[in-house]
């Protein structure tokens, strides 16, 4: 895991993306790659304003570049000031479709599991769509965070094959821990023990504690923000949405969690 790749616009969540993804590189001694999207303007016109809705959706393209321009002089100074080697990619295009091209040869891409302020970009459409095609774990920032902690991790585990995807993917970074744990809220779909999760992580010299708690009417997501708020975890590591009944369910538990986690959420799929 030594391939970060950080989604760059001119947002309320950049700062927290740009923290953590800097504290990642570092935790990791890994390499940043920056890529800085001008956002396609979504122009809704008449049936008469043909010509001259293209020429505003021209100037409103025009202005996104021009802001993105100066969003790139503003970080790249900074970058150059920062203990981190790193590149920089412009591009014009969504946010999904400009992330998932360059995560092909990434470890961890950085984003935000929403914006808490006005409804553009739309970072919980994006972090969705990218967390469902993109094959590699998605970093998930609150807005407002500032950095990314990596002394404790929560493991959010159900043994099912998103949850051991994610885990595989997260040894380097769960070996930076000095506390690690897994939790497993009971219910009647799980596969693969939490002792197994924990097995496979002794090999790697990373000794996790478990914690086991049975399934009742509290939903799975507010279980593991209170398990978490009571470990003081840093972050979670968790299998994003599944398949069938799982997919029903387990994907109900990551929408919720990347609408209202108040930490970050390193999530698989």
């Amino acid at each position: 895991m030594k391939n970060v790749l950080l989604l760059v616009h001119d947002d309320e969540g950049q700062e927290a993306r740009l923290q953590a993804a800097l504290d990642l590189t570092r935790a990791l001694a890994g390499h940043l790659s920056c890529i800085d999207v001008s956002l396609m303007p979504v122009f809704v016109g008449d049936y008469y304003s043909g010509y001259y809705g293209g020429a505003c959706e021209a100037q409103l393209l025009a202005d996104e570049r021009a802001r993105e321009g100066d969003n790139k002089s503003r970080l790249t100074e900074r970058l150059a000031n920062e203990d981190v080697p790193w590149d920089w990619d412009d591009t014009t295009s969504t946010i999904a479709e400009a992330v998932l091209d360059r995560a092909l040869l990434a470890d961890i891409v950085v984003l935000n599991r929403r914006l808490d302020k006005g409804a553009m970009p739309d970072m919980a459409d994006a972090a969705s769509r990218i967390l469902m095609h993109a094959r590699v774990p998605v970093l998930a920032m609150p807005a407002g965070a500032r950095g990314l902690g990596t002394d404790r991790a929560l493991v959010a585990w159900d043994g099912h094959a998103s949850s051991a995807a994610t885990l595989r993917a997260c040894v380097p970074l769960l070996a930076r821990a000095r506390q690690v744990d897994i939790l497993m809220v009971r219910d009647r779909e799980e596969r693969l023990p939490p002792d197994e999760a924990a097995r496979y992580l002794s090999r790697y010299g990373i000794h996790a504690d478990i914690r086991i708690v049975p399934g009742g009417e509290t939903p799975v997501d507010r279980v593991i923000l209170a398990e978490a708020q009571g470990l003081g975890s840093d972050y979670v590591v968790m299998g994003a949405y599944g398949r069938g009944r799982l997919r029903e369910a387990f994907g109900g538990v990551t929408r919720r969690m990347l609408a209202g986690a108040p930490l970050p959420l390193v999530l698989g799929h």
